[in-house]
């Protein structure tokens, strides 16, 4: 048996560092370790309770409104505030303007540069993956930087700036759009919009929503395997069987994304298992966070958020990361755009999933076709704003003892903040995020962590020290380990 240390990894938010055991050319077991501690958990204590929206934003760079959102729901889920409708398209817009542009970064600039590899230079797709994903000089990388960039300056006009807005609140949104604002701003939608449809997709975002079947996307894909990035990527997945490469828990964990003012989410929630092929009713109370492996206090075994104890121990035995261990019901699952189009219903990842399961090709599918399913909805809440209608109800003056929880989805997935209120400061808090969840280390009872177990299998060619299919199989996940311990 060989033992390997991978990382820490380039094109990843914050530090990871991955040990494997690598017997007959294969990973036998992975150990994920997140090795930076932050500690926004404990900073956060004693504070008043809208400092939280100072502080939370500033856990990450990259998902920021994420961390904002789950921190306003909190405060008004103790506060008991009903945001109205405007409020929610705005929060709506906010947050799906970085998560959209989070897909756009990961596919362009963090997952396809690793096809540009010399190991590949053996394939036939190899001189044009160079051609169009090289990170410097690439031509789809330079054109899904320019777009990016101008995607951006939405959120100049809807919250004030990018990242660590202030525009978000408990009540709703403090930034009401004039009629003329709401104008210039589909026209900007329309420009993404452009871009996704010649560059990505090569074809227009209905065409791709209306594809319900792995049978339906081979075909669109076969009328032209390389035009547009998608096929490219399906082409080059097919030829490297990634379809295979990195398979999930089975167990996918989605709390519901974009509410809707009528009730519900646009995207709903809830736990899909692949066993079942069905979703099921999502229980809160079965989450528990094991700090069995990890440089924490698990003082009272695993514990529900909402009683959440963040201890460092960093001289304690059996320990390998600074991340606990989520578990639902007990079980490991997995979170991400995969977990929100099952959960929602997606005829097209449902199918595919069904077949090949939860895998490096169909986390990245998922991904890129949910950009095609969230413009047009954002589209849909510029237009339902109201002028005239209230934006923002206001926080209370003086906080009332008790808890609240806040739930978002995060381009990467489930995100969760549990706080408590005494003495009209926050007691506790306590955040699970969505790495938090695919990165956990083992439980008490040995159960690897989604990543983990996704990386048991993973072939390693000869002479490699950090495994090209490693970097798949994590780049799939998209890490944001500075999100993970806070």
């Amino acid at each position: 048996m060989t033992r390997l240390l991978v990382g820490p990894f380039n094109r990843v938010e914050g530090d990871l560092e991955v040990s494997l055991e690598v017997t007959d050319g294969q990973v036998r077991a992975a150990y994920v370790n997140a090795p930076m501690y932050r500690g926004f958990e404990q900073i956060l204590q004693g504070k008043a309770p809208m400092d939280a929206l100072v502080y939370v934003p500033r856990i990450c760079g990259i998902c920021s409104v994420s961390q904002s959102v789950a921190a306003a729901r909190a405060l008004a889920d103790r506060a008991g505030l009903s945001v109205p409708p405007n409020g929610l398209h705005m929060s709506n817009l906010v947050l799906a303007t970085e998560n959209l542009a989070d897909h756009l970064t990961h596919f362009y600039l963090f997952f396809m540069p690793d096809f540009c590899r010399e190991v590949y230079a053996d394939q036939p797709w190899h001189e044009a993956a160079q051609q169009r994903h090289d990170p410097t000089h690439g031509s789809r990388s330079r054109a899904a930087l320019a777009a990016r960039e101008r995607w951006f300056t939405l959120l100049g006009t809807l919250a004030g700036r990018w990242p660590h807005t202030q525009g978000l609140e408990p009540g709703g949104s403090t930034r009401a759009l004039e009629a003329v604002e709401r104008v210039r701003l589909l026209a900007q939608l329309r420009e993404f919009r452009a871009f996704l449809e010649e560059q990505l997709f090569a074809a227009p975002l209905e065409q791709i929503n209306a594809l319900d079947s792995e049978a339906a996307l081979l075909a669109w894909h076969a009328q032209d395997p390389w035009q547009g990035d998608l096929r490219f990527f399906m082409s080059v997945s097919q030829a490297l069987g990634l379809q295979r490469l990195g398979p999930g828990p089975g167990r996918y964990l989605s709390y519901g994304a974009y509410p809707q003012a009528g009730g519900g989410h646009a995207l709903p929630g809830g736990l899909w298992r692949a066993d079942s092929g069905l979703r099921e009713a999502l229980d809160l109370a079965a989450i528990r966070e094991d700090a069995t492996h990890a440089w924490l206090s698990d003082a009272g075994g695993p514990r529900h958020p909402s009683e959440g104890l963040t201890q460092p121990l960093a001289d304690k035995a059996h320990a390998y990361t600074w991340n606990k261990a989520p578990r639902l019901g007990g079980a490991v699952v997995e979170t991400g755009a995969i977990a929100r189009q099952l959960c929602s219903g997606s005829p097209l990842v449902l199918d595919l999933v069904g077949r090949h399961g939860g895998t490096v090709y169909t986390r990245v599918m998922s991904r890129l076709l949910e950009l095609a399913r969230v413009l047009p909805l954002m589209e849909g809440w510029l237009r339902a704003l109201q002028g005239g209608e209230p934006w923002c109800v206001s926080a209370p003056a003086r906080w009332e003892d008790g808890s609240g929880v806040g739930l978002t989805e995060a381009a990467r997935g489930a995100l969760g903040h549990w706080l408590e209120v005494r003495d009209g400061r926050l007691a506790n808090y306590q955040i699970v995020a969505p790495t938090s969840w695919n990165f956990s280390p083992r439980d008490a009872s040995g159960q690897a962590g989604a990543l983990e177990g996704a990386l048991e299998g993973a072939p390693v060619r000869p002479g490699e020290a950090t495994p090209v299919s490693v970097q798949h199989i994590v780049r799939s996940f998209d890490p944001c380990m500075v999100c993970t311990v806070h």
